[in-house]
């Protein structure tokens, strides 16, 4: 490859894949190539047996409603993310027009989110964020209930030989939640790339980085089989490598990632294709966290619909690698060590003793103990029926003595490269991640590009929740093009 490339995307990825899509839909005549070091797409976090999966638009998960020390409960997260789930809709939306995805049932499936508490503190919190929510118009149609008879209806498995008497629950549901199967939505859009003369150059592995004084990167990379070396330069370089960012953007010598660090979280899951289990439950139901557990660790009991198949997934259950990709090296947690980072990091270590607490009991479970975990949120779960499934690696991002568990993109203060850390919301929210990416690094572009950001994205630079028309509007008409529930 001698020419030099207009963008380099590294990491196969659904966030380099959507950088990637909305870059040749913007600019046609740029040259885009994609450097992937295993042998296909989308098979790290973006793989669907490595992730929730779930479409992540805050109708189910807590954490991003905390409750106040004044008990108080306040929507602007949860509202917040909806609103850029609702970015995703509307993009996959308008790809679907243009024949770049395929049919929506390919990736995206109407799956009712749900959440499911018990004890009288939790269900008191249950209930005052329902009293919350459901005056915003994006979670108008909020349903919430503590009566068994209405719960067993919603999710027979969670009421299936539970007593009432042993404790008070209840429950919420969002008819109009989704399944999202990231693996094949990155799939496709790599392969709408590639039919529009993008390169997707799997087995490449990019290993270093370096800024030439004509304002171009150098990237040298190496093929797995034979380890040939190559290399080839980009005007801008993307990273969307997972756990692996960081020790690229390290690489790279920008200042901006003095700091950082990340901290690997594994997962597990539990999970049936067992047609008679999986026919009584249509749902993702999450619960509360453990103390001490990350958020990506809040028990949920989902549907999953993976390559036209319908399984149920329970978990995740945390374990520890060094490891920052699965398929990463056992020397990643010490490789990222800097001068910049060590204190932040040895920070984290001292002010999250309720996390290393979680992580040490979750890796102490035995799968007697897993099985427990699953027949509290459904008495009736058989071990013969579970197998147990190998999740993906998380980093989460570390700085300024604190761990995150968001997503952070980090850029070059000449927009000339940029990197994300992070993990959740992640692969739901890639549209607005992305978005916001295009204009910091294409400051003297977006304004040009805004009429075709409009034509993909309707309602590109407004928001939705304050605008109960535009939002009933807008959720009716990506309903109808994703066929899901409005």
């Amino acid at each position: 490859m001698s020419e030099t490339l207009d963008v380099a995307l590294i990491g196969g990825g659904v966030m380099s894949a959507t950088l990637g899509t909305f870059l040749q839909q913007l600019q046609p005549d740029w040259k885009i190539a994609v450097f992937e070091r295993l042998g296909d797409v989308a098979q790290e976090s973006s793989n669907a047996w490595n992730n929730a999966g779930t479409g992540h638009a805050a109708l189910c998960e807590l954490n991003y409603m905390p409750q106040a020390a004044d008990g108080s409960v306040d929507p602007a997260k949860a509202v917040s993310i909806n609103e850029q789930f609702q970015l995703s809709r509307q993009f996959w939306s308008s790809l679907i027009d243009q024949g770049i995805l395929d049919e929506p049932s390919t990736f995206i499936n109407a799956t009712p989110h749900m959440t499911f508490v018990r004890g009288e503190k939790d269900v008191s919190y249950l209930r005052r964020r329902y009293e919350s929510l459901k005056q915003q118009p994006l979670f108008s149609t909020i349903q919430f209930s503590d009566d068994s008879r209405v719960i067993n209806q919603w999710a027979p498995l969670l009421m299936d030989k539970r007593l009432k008497a042993d404790e008070p629950f209840a429950a919420t549901r969002v008819e109009a939640g989704t399944d999202v199967d990231f693996g094949s939505l990155t799939r496709q859009l790599f392969d709408g790339m590639a039919a529009r003369g993008a390169d997707i150059l799997t087995g490449r592995e990019v290993r270093n980085l370096k800024k030439l004084a004509d304002g171009t990167w150098r990237i040298d990379y190496r093929h797995s089989v034979g380890r040939a070396p190559a290399r080839v330069n980009a005007r801008f370089v993307f990273v969307g490598a997972g756990g692996w960012a960081i020790k690229l953007l390290q690489k790279s010598g920008i200042p901006e990632i003095k700091g950082y660090g990340v901290f690997p979280i594994g997962g597990q899951w539990l999970k049936t294709s067992n047609p008679d289990v999986v026919a009584k439950h249509r749902a993702k139901v999450y619960s509360q966290a453990s103390v001490g557990a990350p958020p990506m660790s809040v028990p949920h009991l989902d549907t999953r619909v993976v390559d036209g198949e319908t399984s149920l997934l329970f978990g995740p259950f945390a374990t520890f690698s060094p490891k920052f990709l699965k398929t990463g090296s056992r020397w990643d947690i010490v490789a990222q060590v800097r001068p910049s980072n060590l204190f932040s990091m040895l920070k984290v270590g001292a002010t999250n003793l309720d996390l290393v607490k979680y992580l040490v009991s979750e890796l102490l479970k035995t799968h007697k103990g897993k099985m427990k975990s699953l027949q509290a949120f459904m008495p009736t779960a058989d071990a013969k029926d579970w197998e147990l499934l190998n999740a993906g690696q998380r980093a989460q991002v570390m700085v300024g003595g604190k761990l995150q568990f968001g997503t952070e993109v980090v850029s070059a203060g000449d927009g000339s490269i940029a990197g994300l850390l992070g993990a959740s919301p992640g692969a739901s929210t890639a549209v607005a991640i992305m978005l916001n990416l295009l204009k910091t690094c294409f400051p003297d572009r977006i304004a040009g590009w805004q009429p075709k950001l409009t034509e993909l994205i309707p309602t590109y630079g407004e928001t939705l929740n304050d605008k109960p028309e535009l939002a009933r509007a807008t959720l009716a008409r990506t309903a109808g093009d994703l066929s899901i529930s409005v």
